[in-house]
């Protein structure tokens, strides 16, 4: 055909992951379904083994029960033996540390470590990051500031090469910044509506809990993020329960919540602290002092609102912005967000699922940019 009469175009075709083997395709779906099940093993394989008989994940060349083989010898799961007495498999901390990376991965984009992992501010004084410019001696400087290289040269200019001086007026200190560490409370609502209505809206706050937590253990690693959630009560849990969590017949006591995360922050040197809340329902009950629970699900109960607001105010006092990333979209349910918003000087955001992860990562790089005073 002539050169010239050839046509040119596009040719489109299904996307193919790029020296993806068997192992690791099945594995990103593998992820997902431990993610689903709150780490049950036998259910998340089961879901795999049907999920394979409708889209055809796998061929006589490689199979289901090759795949979990391959787990086996990878250290993705191991064999256990169930209460019950039987044989049983169970994943592992590697599968655990693989869950968080993969939701930081599709949540937050890749992020690669960084070298020290803290936050700088623009307020130059006694730290640990040379800005790259320097300044004169001032008295109470460290000596351990002091460029040699540059002092030595003033020295030569002031002083002149014949005879050798080095002053006070010669010595040069390197600038540098004040790095602000920052402390994170992160609240999940594990009450009974993070299920209902045929919404699975617990799962998605776990993933962006995963995120969060391998964005700061692995590019923030000087911060602190610690994590809890609230029913008829708190408590705080470790990342690495976070695939096993699970919502639970409780109402909402968000005031037990905001009580343990405060005193989380309390214990803390950071100078910067924040709490993120994520919930979809409405405050509906509080322990009392004798040990028993006030509960009322009938709209906003006054004394349980109170109480919130209550917290906000002292969470300000104490320099503690709360963020509200409120997933339920109620009129009056925004109403008292607000009124709590307003009562913390803090922020909220009114949100569905999508988007959640990008939201709480956006918010987060914002705060700990912010400019702190003291070391």
């Amino acid at each position: 055909m002539n050169k010239k009469t050839q046509r040119k175009g596009f040719r489109f075709q299904s996307y193919t992951a790029p020296d993806q083997s068997p192992f690791d395709k099945l594995l990103e779906i593998f992820n997902e379904l431990i993610t689903h099940t709150s780490g049950d093993l036998d259910e998340a394989l089961d879901w795999l083994r049907e999920l394979d008989k409708e889209y055809k994940l796998t061929n006589e060349d490689y199979t289901i029960d090759d795949f979990i083989e391959e787990l086996k010898e990878k250290g993705y799961i191991r064999e256990e033996i169930k209460p019950d007495g039987s044989d049983g498999m169970a994943i592992t901390a590697k599968t655990e540390r693989a869950i968080r990376k993969q939701a930081l991965d599709k949540i937050f984009g890749k992020l690669k470590k960084s070298g020290s992992g803290n936050h700088r501010t623009s307020h130059s004084g006694q730290g640990d990051e040379h800005t790259g410019d320097y300044r004169e001696y001032r008295y109470g400087d460290s000596i351990e500031r002091i460029s040699m290289t540059e002092s030595l040269r003033n020295a030569q200019i002031n002083n002149g090469t014949d005879e050798f001086r080095l002053t006070e007026d010669d010595l040069v200190i390197e600038d540098t910044h004040f790095k602000a560490q920052m402390s994170t409370v992160l609240m999940i609502d594990i009450s009974h509506s993070m299920i209902l209505y045929g919404e699975d809206r617990i799962t998605p706050a776990k993933k962006v809990a995963m995120a969060l937590a391998e964005l700061i253990t692995t590019r923030y690693p000087k911060d602190t993020l610690d994590i809890l959630v609230f029913g008829n009560d708190a408590w705080p849990i470790k990342i690495k329960d976070l695939p096993y969590l699970q919502v639970g017949p409780y109402h909402t006591n968000t005031v037990a919540g905001l009580q343990l995360g405060m005193d989380m922050l309390r214990r803390k040197r950071n100078t910067n602290k924040q709490i993120f809340m994520i919930t979809d329902g409405k405050p509906s009950c509080l322990r009392m002092p004798d040990g028993t629970y006030y509960k009322n699900s009938a709209g906003l109960d006054r004394f349980v609102v109170d109480k919130c607001y209550n917290m906000a105010a002292q969470a300000r006092k104490l320099h503690i912005p709360i963020t509200t990333f409120m997933i339920a979209q109620d009129p009056y349910l925004m109403q008292f967000v607000q009124e709590f918003t307003r009562a913390n000087q803090g922020k909220a955001f009114y949100t569905g699922l999508r988007g959640l992860g990008e939201m709480i990562f956006e918010d987060y790089e914002t705060n700990r940019k912010k400019r702190v005073r003291g070391a």
